[in-house]
């Protein structure tokens, strides 16, 4: 029978295994069976330059730990070797690094997998792993954004080019050459005014 200092590190285990689970929003389980050290080494070093958490873990503890947080449906595939890779924030970073290494090594297997605390199939995961990084889709929808601005200021340095704003200042110019003139013709006015009324007695 296990002691009690080996069921309290179990228990601890289990218990960082599902705050992890709970705070991705992506995971992928796979089977890492015949990877040797060299490509290990670098399958690690890409997922975590992509914000990708990869461990191995033991398929009781993770089982204990999908169950506590409603993925059980990943129980059937947790047995031989099992690595967890994690996102917290980046739904296709883990399939599309570890879909690529699997098709590179026939014995590397994505196994399951989930999204936003359900479990998802393998078709899923293939999707996932198909879409463009997380800097191609920022960019696109940058661009989208973009795409009227830029319209807008063609259209105004079109409007500029063909001499818009110099025609304006003309008028303009006329405007306030037109302001002191109407002044000076209202003062004869009062003047007249003034020199026809009779002197009061």
């Amino acid at each position: 029978m296990p002691s009690k200092s080996v069921l309290e590190a179990k228990q601890a285990i289990v218990a960082e295994l599902a705050d992890r689970l709970k705070a991705s929003c992506v995971g992928v389980v796979v089977s890492y069976k015949g990877i040797n050290v060299e490509d290990d080494t670098k399958l690690r070093k890409e997922l975590r330059e992509n914000g990708v958490k990869y461990t191995v873990v033991k398929n009781t503890l993770l089982r204990r730990a999908t169950d506590e947080v409603g993925l059980s449906d990943m129980d059937s595939v947790l047995e031989g070797t099992t690595a967890l890779a994690t996102s917290d924030d980046d739904y296709t970073a883990a399939a599309r690094i570890l879909a690529n290494f699997a098709k590179k090594n026939d014995y590397f297997e994505i196994k399951s997998g989930y999204m936003d605390g359900a479990v998802v199939d393998l078709d899923t995961i293939d999707h996932l792993a198909k879409l463009p990084t997380r800097e191609v889709l920022l960019a696109n929808v940058l661009g989208a954004f973009q795409a009227p601005i830029a319209s807008f200021a063609r259209a105004i340095q079109a409007i500029v080019d063909k001499g818009g704003v110099e025609n304006c200042e003309p008028a303009a110019k006329e405007a306030e050459d037109a302001e002191p003139a109407a002044e000076t013709a209202e003062a004869p006015a009062e003047e007249a005014k003034a020199e026809e009324a009779p002197a009061e007695e």
